[in-house]
């Protein structure tokens, strides 16, 4: 090899050109020394040419070319004086020496002493130099350029020897050594530039999670040559860092020694020096160094003077290029931080991680150029900032491959024979893109055609390769006696597993370089001889050589790692599952734990294959069973992978991980576990990356969906892909695809059979482009959608396009938008959009252009009209087709083609061209021809520039087209959008709803005539004024038909409204007029109330004069014409009666007493005027009394409203004085001082009047007023005062006027301060009135006080006393008075801190009373008491007593006593319990008690425990012979005592009620019980409830129940009771024919216990009440009811929740209950009864007139079903409680029933809890329960009601509950 630096080797233009920008800036500063030189080298004529050069700069470089152009001589003997006069940088001077041909000082003084002797050019000064001789100064220079280029000879040739191709004869003892893959010849490789802001992207995020956006063009990566790397290195100064990466293999290494071979043989002539440096080789490094010491020391020692070459590559740092190569392979820290510039010492010695940070930031050699090299997966921080060009290596593609493999087989016969086996097999083709994996696979390929010259059968895998090429290699050095597969092994096998286990602990320790001790000799000798280990010498301290090992590649090392795991006997299958991980892959770069492990996972994986077994039995030594149990793990271990959360990288590795198996059953598991959905974002896919994916894709069976965000493809990737045929959806989203990629993408396009979308987005294709995808679609025969939005389609071929989208039977959707289509396209679309035939929406918005096609299922549904029968010949329905061209500037000019367009389609369904600029004359002529458009629904032409005149032109265009049925323009908001009817000749049947037709005087002559359709004109913000009235108007006269005017938000004032009102009476179907914000007045609201009487059709009038005014008018039904069919005459039906009268809502008005006056003068004028709502009026008190004084003569005012209205309370009481003014008048309600209604009646004859006044502050002051009105009016039925302020006072003064009250009356005064002392003077005062039957008093938080009166004879008189904190000195007093009360029937008192003793005295208090007295005490201490105290408490009472009830649960003690004529003496009692002895004491109390209870009647004992008491209730109790009624509930008693209990039972004839509900009796006791019930002849009722009664002890109640004729109820509900049970009793029933009441809920009988049971209830004629809940009885018992319903016509109560009942069952019931016609109760909750159900229902409620109460609570029922369950409540005139909570209510249903709710009278309680009733629904509820005065509350809690509006809703109307109760 000759040196590189001589002579000749140089070339002189391309030297000055390197360093031209350097020379121009240094002589640029000494124009006059440059200009001297010239003169003396060029002719004077030459320079005339500068005359005109003015910059500096410019001058030197003209100069410069002229001495170029001189020649090679000239330029020359320049360089050779420039060199020695002035002070050049040392680089230059060197360059500029060399390409003078001078080597040493000597020559050059010659030259110069030529030179300056033919020179007569005066010279500048000589240069000053740093040495006082400038001789010595020049040797000093010389010297350190001798030995620089001394060791850049010295570096040249070891480079050579190194990497270079030609090579020095010293190193073919070398050469032995080298493995195989050195020997190979260099290909170029496939290189990508990007650009530098995506290395943060790289590094920040893992590449999953950058966003998948189209790239924008900057971003693009491009392809670049090895040249081009360093073809932008400026010496600026500033350090240039250049980056590389690549996936494993792809030859970075490979392409790092070519630039260093390319830079020795003198072609990188910009470099002086270069250095390559190897990080798995820096590992080895522990100590520290300087700079000088890496570059010589590791690198190449100078031979001499090292001081000063390293000085002279200080000062050509510029020109030096630095190699760090395998960044990823580095296992130090490389997070270091930087020092400042300039703080630096060369001498100090540094850690390898600084050196390469230091050089990268510029702060050791500034200005070099550093070249790094790494895998995609650790970056380092400071490299963010600091790479200046960032590319990647992509490895080959197909013609890389090509020319490898025809340079490989170069000296072969079979070299053809050889390309084309790769070119046939996709998968290797793909796979011989990675350049590591080319060689290995022309090893085995060279290996196979060798020994196989017919067939060559190639591994499938690279693990499958890389054991082959491990095979191959030892049979190539044991040549003829390799022997077969099993011998070789045998033979290596100790060496094979050294060399695992070596690889195994190196990348478990992070190692990649060994020293010889490390790897035992055998080994050593087995891996060099084979080419598996690289030897190279290592400089680790000094000048100390030492020899290390490496791997030929790391993915060698990694695969004999993966093969020590699946060979060694220690590592079990928990080992190997932790060893397979896909982690390794995304770790975050200061993550480092299998960073070295970048193809492990996969050859782990690929030796997990079948094919692999034999192999694997072989080294290991193992059965089969052995290696296989190990495989499974892996698989296993794979398969939970595709179970986790994976993202796009993650899931093509585990796609490659799969592809190495080669198992079918495992990919298809894989590919079922990843949810059919791949998207990959922001990364790289190789050929071999898609044959993986593709590999696992085809495995399933299922459809999957294929996303490719701003992933680079190229041509090969898609060649693979289109094997691909489990695709249904396919995505590509990046700008760096365009025509090319299309055209790529649509050869393979037709072979994707299940693909049904294809998206294009994002990238740069254009019109070409899109011609060849939508070509290549046309075959796939599957494709519904296309996607081809933001791209560069600006004028594509729409014909063409068109054409071929018409052919896709199964297209329904293309999307072009964001493609800047042109207009004039645009409208070309259009117009092949309607000749489309299959196409049914074009929508054009901006840059949105998306084209709709019907499909597969696109025919057009078959019309009702009868043409079509007549019409054979349509092959195919005609299609509705929607046009939408927004804001495309559309203008006047277009209008012509857009009417040519749409009349062209015969079937349009809407057409919108908002926001354009068609203007009043656009659109006029658009309108002109809309009778000759077919449109079905609606035309938009909002955002066009129309005018008042428009909308005039507008609105005459709609007389004249009859199908326009609605307009909405606003010029404010810019809308005019006009809707349609369906056509005549398609439209559907006509509605239920009768359409209007003209009144009499239009109708003669026209009975034939088609009806023309109701119109809406909403003409609002328009700015319409008074004067644009009379235009407006003679507009709307000949439209006639309209049935809605809305002129909201206009101008038109008082004035325009009069006009308005003037010309209403021409517009005869009118229903809804709306005038709202037309800046009226008070006088409007005057003119407006006036025409409720001029214009009779008025139905309701809502205004408000507020900060929104309103004005909306709803007019009522005029002669219609009603036609009982299509095709049938017409007839005239008279109007019918007005039902629901005229409603005047006047609200936010400012109205004072004389306003009031006018207005209620007009109002009386209205006839028909039955609800005023004047709310919100600010209403004095003046006002409301001249309001009132008017309602005599509003005769037919059924309600008067006024809310929102602060009330005095004189005011109040103004109210209370009104049912003496009016005798109509039924309820004054006044509410919290600012709610008042009025329900005034219908008849003037006296009926009950109720009068409230809550919360209105009434005291003392206005009591005697409201006295007054109270004596005076005789038909009060209720005065309410709760909430008020009368206190103990103004109950004084009330009660001293409660004679004089003639009706009876309840009279609420809650809530209004009363102490105890109130309360006893009210007692006090009831004791002695005559007309007080009831008073009822609580003090707690409650605070309810009512006193009801009377005006006839009542011996009732009842005191109800609860929570009165009594203190021992009030209930004192409360005896004195009672002790005079001698008409008292019932004495309650609830927790009022009554003691025991204070019983006592109440006992005694209470001995006058002539009747019968029910006294009954509630307190805690009657819990603790036990029974036999209780008792002694009961006969302290004077009389008999009648009966004891004991509740423990409620501590409840209550007495029943019948007073005789002639009472005890007390004194005898206590004289007789005096007695000392227990025994007598307690057979005295005995007796005492059987005294005191010879009456006792009932006995009602619950939750007691009898234990000693027994004995009491057995003998002393239960024999007495007048016991009737016995009820023991949930009492305990011990096991003997319940035997005494029944057994005592037997000797109770005379009882009629046995109650034992809740006694845990069971199936035992019922045979004792049994014998008792035959011992009651008398009983008609037993209750045995909640007993745990199965089917034996039920079939011995039915024998017992046989003979109990007069029995009346049967309560067996929740026992146990089956199938035999229910038949026993079943058959009882035949002979039960008093039987009215029958409770079987609860049990468990199957659907044929209950048919059984119902067959019998036939028989039951006096039923009344049925129970039979909570039974899974199903539809055909319910059928079986249904059947047996008609025979119990005296049913009143029925319950069914919870039995099961569907759709089919309820329908039959449903339809059977209208048999049943006394029905009161009806329960039917939680069964899934269907629609159809509740509508049969709801048609069969009319015929219950009793009905009460009817429950449906979770019965599904809707929206639908509840608009016919309200019309059936409104006719069922006695309901009370309706519960329709936990179904599926909304607004509609609930508007339906407020609708209802005035008409329901009776009406108490509505319960929708748990529905989805919103604000709307609410609202209406709210303003419909102001007509309700029954109605108590309507549940709505868990509705999703806005919060803010129940607080509204609750403080309008308390009655609505929002909360849960």
């Amino acid at each position: 090899m000759q040196p590189t630096l001589q002579n000749n080797d140089l070339d002189l233009e391309t030297a000055v050109a390197s360093i031209r920008p350097q020379l121009v800036e240094f002589l640029s500063h000494r124009p006059d020394w440059l200009l001297a030189a010239c003169q003396h080298f060029l002719p004077m004529a030459v320079l005339s040419s500068l005359a005109g050069v003015t910059d500096r700069r410019e001058k030197v470089s003209v100069l410069l070319d002229l001495l170029e152009k001189a020649g090679p001589a000239t330029w020359t003997q320049f360089a050779q004086c420039l060199c020695m006069e002035c002070d050049l940088p040392l680089e230059m001077e060197i360059l500029l020496m060399s390409s003078a041909g001078e080597g040493n000082l000597t020559q050059k003084k010659e030259a110069c002493t030529d030179t300056s002797a033919q020179s007569s050019v005066p010279r500048a000064p000589p240069r000053r130099r740093r040495s006082s001789s400038p001789v010595s100064d020049k040797d000093a220079k010389q010297q350190r350029l001798d030995s620089a280029e001394k060791y850049r000879r010295l570096l040249t040739d070891s480079v050579c020897k190194r990497y270079g191709s030609r090579r020095t004869a010293g190193a073919a003892a070398q050469e032995q050594t080298q493995p195989l893959a050195f020997s190979q010849a260099f290909v170029n490789l496939v290189l990508r530039q990007s650009k530098a802001s995506r290395l943060k992207e790289r590094t920040d995020k893992p590449r999953e999670e950058v966003a998948g956006a189209p790239e924008p063009e900057e971003c693009v990566d491009t392809a670049m040559r090895v040249s081009d790397l360093f073809g932008s290195v400026v010496q600026s100064g500033a350090t240039k860092v250049i980056f590389l990466f690549g996936k494993p293999g792809t030859g970075k290494t490979m392409l790092m020694h070519r630039i260093c071979q390319k830079w020795a043989e003198g072609v990188l002539h910009q470099f002086l020096f270069t250095f390559l440096f190897e990080f798995r080789q820096l590992n080895l490094l522990k100590r520290k160094l300087t700079l000088k010491e890496l570059l010589f020391d590791l690198f190449l020692q100078p031979e001499d003077s090292p001081d000063a070459v390293f000085q002279h590559l200080l000062e050509n740092a510029q020109r030096t290029l630095i190699i760090f190569d395998g960044l990823d392979e580095f296992a130090g820290n490389m997070n270091v931080s930087s020092s400042s510039k300039g703080s630096l010492n060369l001498s100090s010695t540094m850690s390898i991680s600084e050196l390469f940070v230091e050089l990268c930031h510029g702060n050791l050699l500034p200005g070099c150029t550093v070249l790094v090299t790494s895998r995609p997966k650790r970056l380092p921080d400071f490299l963010l900032s600091t790479v200046g060009l960032l590319a990647e290596v992509w490895g080959f593609d197909h013609e890389k491959v090509e020319e490898y493999v025809s340079h490989y087989f170069r000296h072969h016969s079979f070299k053809e024979q050889a390309i084309a086996h790769l070119k046939n097999n996709t998968k290797l083709l793909s796979m011989c893109q990675i350049p590591a994996l080319c060689y290995v696979v022309c090893i085995c390929l060279e290996y196979l055609l060798l020994k196989h010259q017919t067939s060559v059968e190639l591994p499938q895998t690279m693990t499958q390769f890389y054991i082959k090429m491990l095979l191959i290699f030892i049979n190539k050095q044991q040549g003829e006696h390799a022997g077969d597969e099993e011998t070789q092994l045998n033979c290596n096998k100790e060496a094979i597993l050294g060399l695992c286990d070596l690889a195994l602990k190196g990348l478990e320790a992070k190692k990649l370089v060994f020293y010889v001790g490390d790897i035992p000799e055998h080994v050593k000798e087995f891996a060099s001889l084979h080419g598996l280990l690289t030897v190279f010498e290592v400089k680790t301290n000094g000048a100390r050589l030492e020899t290390g090992y490496a791997f030929v590649h790391l993915s060698l090392q990694e695969f004999f790692a993966a093969l020590c795991l699946m060979i060694n006997k220690s590592v079990d299958k928990s080992h190997l599952k932790r060893k397979l991980s896909l982690k390794s892959k995304w770790t975050l770069r200061n993550e480092a734990k299998t960073e070295f492990m970048e193809s492990f996972h996969i050859f782990l994986s690929g030796l997990s294959s079948k094919e692999c077994r034999t192999f694997l039995m072989l080294l290991a030594e193992q059965s089969e069973a052995w290696v296989q149990d190990k495989q499974d793990a892996i698989l296993q271990s794979l398969k939970r992978l595709a179970a986790t959360q994976l993202t796009g990288p993650k899931v093509i590795e585990l796609c490659h991980c799969t592809f190495e198996t080669q198992g079918l059953e495992v990919a298809q598991h894989i590919g079922s576990l990843l949810n059919f959905k791949y998207e990959f974002k922001n990364f790289r896919l190789t050929p071999l990356d898609m044959s993986a994916l593709v590999f696992v894709i085809n495995s399933g069976q299922d459809a999957t969906h294929l996303d490719f965000a701003g992933c680079p493809l190229d041509t090969d990737c898609l060649e693979m892909l289109a094997s691909c045929k489990n695709v249904e959806h396919l995505s590509f989203r990046s700008r760096r695809f365009g025509d090319d990629f299309a055209a790529a993408l649509s050869k393979g396009l037709g072979e994707m059979g299940s693909l049904k979308k294809l998206e294009l987005a994002g990238g740069s294709i254009t019109a070409a482009g899109l011609t060849n995808v939508v070509r290549a679609s046309s075959h796939c025969l599957q494709l519904e959608e296309i996607n081809l939005q933001d791209n560069r389609i600006q004028n594509p071929d729409v014909k063409t396009v068109m054409e071929l989208f018409s052919r896709m039977e199964k297209l329904k959707k293309v999307d072009l938008s964001k493609n800047n289509l042109s207009l004039s396209a645009v409208l070309l679309l259009a117009k092949e959009v309607v000749a489309c035939q299959n196409a049914t929406e074009l929508h054009v918005r901006k840059d949105t252009v998306i084209i709709s096609f019907s499909g597969p299922s696109g025919k057009v549904p078959r019309s009702l009209d009868l043409k079509w029968e007549q019409n054979k010949e349509c092959a195919t329905p005609a299609r509705h087709l929607r046009l939408c061209l927004q804001a495309r500037s559309l203008s006047s000019q277009h209008a012509k083609e857009i009417v040519s367009i749409l009349q062209s389609c015969p079937r349009l369904s809407e057409v919108d061209l908002s926001g354009n600029k068609l203007g009043d004359e656009g659109c006029s002529f658009l309108l002109e021809g809309l009778s000759w458009i077919s449109i079905s629904k609606q035309l938009d032409l909002s955002h066009n520039l129309l005018s008042i005149n428009g909308i005039f032109s507008l609105l005459k265009a709609v007389n004249t087209c009859h199908k326009v049925m609605e307009v909405e323009v606003s010029l404010y908001h810019n809308t005019a959008v006009l809707r349609f009817t369906e056509d005549g000749e398609f439209a559907s049947p006509p509605p239920r709803e009768e359409p209007w037709y003209p009144t009499d005087d239009q109708q003669d002559g026209k009975e034939n005539q088609t009806p023309t359709p109701s119109k809406k004109i909403r003409l609002t913000e328009c700015h319409f004024e008074a004067s644009d009235l009379e235009k407006l108007c003679a507009v709307l006269k000949e439209c006639g038909s309209i049935s809605e005017l809305d002129l909201s938000n206009n101008y038109l004032g008082d004035e325009g409204l009069s006009q308005l009102l003037q010309f209403l009476p021409n517009l005869k179907m009118l229903r809804l007029l709306k005038l709202n914000n037309n800046q009226i007045s008070l006088n409007s609201v005057f003119c407006l109330a006036q025409s409720l009487r001029t214009l009779e059709h008025i139905e309701t009038m809502n205004l408000s004069l507020g900060r929104m005014q309103v004005v909306h008018l709803t007019f009522g039904e005029r002669i219609r014409l009603r036609r009982t069919s299509r095709w049938r005459r017409s007839f005239l039906v008279h109007p019918k009666h007005r039902t629901n009268g005229q409603c005047f809502r006047l609200r936010d008005c400012t109205v004072g007493p004389e306003d009031v006056t006018r207005l209620c003068q007009i109002l009386t004028q209205c006839t028909q005027l039955t609800e005023i709502d004047l709310s919100g009026n600010a209403l004095s008190d003046q006002s409301i009394e001249r309001l009132l004084s008017f309602l005599p003569y509003l005769c037919q005012l059924t309600l008067l409203s006024i809310r929102n209205n602060t009330f005095s309370p004189c005011c109040a009481v103004l109210f209370a004085t009104s049912i003496n003014l009016c005798q109509r008048i039924r309820r004054v309600e006044v509410r919290s001082s600012q709610n008042a209604f009025l329900h005034l009646g219908t008849s003037t004859q006296s009926q009950k009047t109720s009068c409230r006044l809550t919360d209105c502050a009434i005291g003392k002051g206005q009591i005697e007023k409201l006295c007054r009105v109270v004596e005076q009016h005789g038909w009060l039925a209720e005065l309410d005062l709760s909430r008020n302020q009368l206190g103990d006072e103004g109950l004084r003064f009330l009660l001293d006027h409660l004679h004089r009250v003639p009706v009876t009356c309840s009279l609420n005064l809650s809530h209004n301060r009363i102490s105890q002392h109130g309360v006893l003077h009210l007692i006090n005062v009831f004791t002695t009135s005559g007309n007080t039957t009831e008073v009822q008093v609580s003090l707690c938080s409650k605070a309810t006080l009512i006193i009801k009166l009377t005006s006839r004879e009542d011996p009732r008189k009842i005191l109800r006393l609860t929570e009165c904190s009594f203190q021992p000195e009030h209930l004192e007093k409360l005896w004195l008075v009672l002790e005079n009360c001698t008409s008292l029937t019932e004495y309650i008192s609830s927790n009022n801190n009554m003691t025991v003793d204070a019983a006592e005295g109440l006992l005694r208090s209470l001995s006058k009373t002539p009747g019968p007295l029910k006294i009954s005490i509630e307190e805690p201490w009657v819990s603790k008491k036990s029974v036999t105290s209780l008792l002694e408490l009961a006969v302290q009472a004077h009389g008999n007593i009648t009966a004891i009830t004991i509740c423990k649960e409620k501590s409840l003690f209550q007495l029943g006593i019948r007073f005789p004529r002639c009472l005890e003496k007390v004194g005898s009692v206590v004289s007789r319990l005096s007695l000392n002895e227990p025994e007598i004491k307690r057979a005295c109390f005995y007796r005492r008690v059987r005294d005191k209870c010879t009456q006792l009647q009932e006995l009602r004992w619950s939750h007691v425990e009898l234990h000693d008491d027994t004995e009491m209730l057995v003998s002393i109790l239960l024999p007495l012979p007048d016991l009737k009624k016995l009820e023991l509930t949930s009492c305990s008693f011990t096991p003997t005592g319940i035997d005494g209990l029944i057994t005592a039972l037997q000797r109770c004839q005379a009882i009629e009620e046995l109650n034992l509900g809740h006694m845990k009796l069971g199936d035992a006791a019922i045979p004792k019980l049994v014998l008792g019930l035959c011992e009651m002849p008398s009983l008609k009722r037993l209750i045995l409830n909640h007993n745990s009664v199965g089917d034996d002890g039920c079939s011995r109640l039915a024998e017992a129940l046989r003979n109990m004729h007069y029995m009346e109820e049967i309560n067996l509900g929740h026992n146990k009771i089956g199938d035999l049970g229910l038949i026993n009793i079943a058959a009882v029933l035949l002979e039960m024919q008093n039987l009215k009441r029958i409770d079987l809920s609860g049990n468990c009988p199957s659907p044929a216990g209950g048919e059984k049971l119902m067959e019998a209830l036939a028989n039951c004629k006096h039923l009344e009440e049925l129970i039979l809940s909570r039974n899974a009885f199903g539809d055909g018992t319910a059928v079986k009811l249904a059947l047996c319903l008609p025979h119990t016509n005296r049913l009143k109560i029925l319950h069914l929740q919870h039995n099961n009942i569907g759709p089919a069952g309820g329908m039959e019931l449903a339809r059977a209950l209208v048999a049943c016609g006394l029905l009161e109760e009806i329960s039917l909750s939680e069964n899934d009864l269907g629609e159809g159900s509740i509508r049969a229902l709801s048609e069969g409620l009319p015929h219950f007139e009793h009905l009460r109460k009817i429950e449906l609570k979770l019965c599904g029922i809707t929206d639908d079903a509840s608009k016919s369950l309200s019309r059936g409540f409104q006719q069922c005139p006695a309901m009370e409680e309706i519960i329709l909570s936990w179904n599926a209510l909304g607004d509609g249903g609930a508007q339906a029933l407020a609708s209802v709710l005035p008409a329901m009278e009776k009406l108490k309680m509505l319960d929708l809890e748990k529905n989805r009733i919103g604000a709307c629904g609410a609202t209406k509820l709210a303003e419909e329960l102001v007509r309700c005065p029954e109605i108590e509350f309507i549940r709505l809690w868990d509705n999703p009601v806005p919060k803010g509006l129940t607080e509204s809703l609750t403080s309008q109307e308390p009655r609505l509950c929002f909360s849960f109760c």
